[in-house]
């Protein structure tokens, strides 16, 4: 199935299930959208994941801007589908604002957030590991563990193994350039995490 294949399901069954890979692809669309948006990007080749958005959803670019509709469609449906918050994405925006200016500091940015993402998932794999399988009906003790390893990571300063407190470092470094909050990481984290207690037994459903 394609990126947005679910995503684009989803609209026309209201029984299919959110995952994973739509939460994150959606928060690159957004993240793209914004770019576009701000520095007035024309060549929608330059925004893959919009592209693939704005085919599958038929949005129209607003006001011979792009980014303008598909940074609100995916707000919307981010907001709508996953919980997410305002702030999340005045992060976000904040964080575009001052990192990219020019379109030579685009593709500097996107490496870095996805590095930041890369290291945050994998260091909170491996420091939640026995937490993720409390129930996910525990919602708000998932929410507590996920927020307390957060601030663990941002503000402890030795870790027994030395992967751990190097990912640990490196994740410090990523938000401080970045311009990320403790608050952020954790809504970004928890909801994959949620997502991702969810998969396996909807891929057993899928089967049948």
């Amino acid at each position: 199935m394609s990126l947005f294949g679910k995503l684009f399901k989803k609209h026309s069954d209201k029984n299919s299930s959110k995952n994973v890979e739509d939460f994150v692809s959606l928060t690159r669309v957004y993240f793209q959208s914004v770019i576009a948006a701000n520095l007035g990007i024309t060549n929608i080749r330059f925004v893959p994941d919009v592209a693939n958005f704005k085919r599958l959803f038929k949005i129209p670019t607003q006001g011979g801007r792009l980014g303008q509709a598909e940074k609100a469609a995916s707000r919307k449906m981010l907001m709508q589908d996953y919980g997410i918050s305002e702030n999340f994405f005045k992060e976000i925006d904040a964080s575009i604002k001052k990192h990219c200016r020019t379109m030579n500091d685009v593709q500097g940015y996107l490496f870095m957030y996805q590095g930041f993402s890369n290291d945050l998932m994998m260091l909170m794999g491996n420091l939640m590991q026995w937490k993720f399988r409390v129930p996910s009906i525990f919602k708000g003790a998932l929410r507590s563990m996920t927020e307390k390893t957060v601030h663990d990571v941002c503000t402890k300063t030795v870790w027994k193994k030395d992967d751990v407190h190097k990912t640990a470092m490196a994740v410090r470094q990523y938000k401080e350039r970045l311009g990320y909050s403790e608050q952020w990481m954790t809504e970004y984290v928890y909801n994959v995490v949620m997502l991702a207690k969810k998969e396996p037994k909807h891929k057993e459903e899928e089967k049948k």
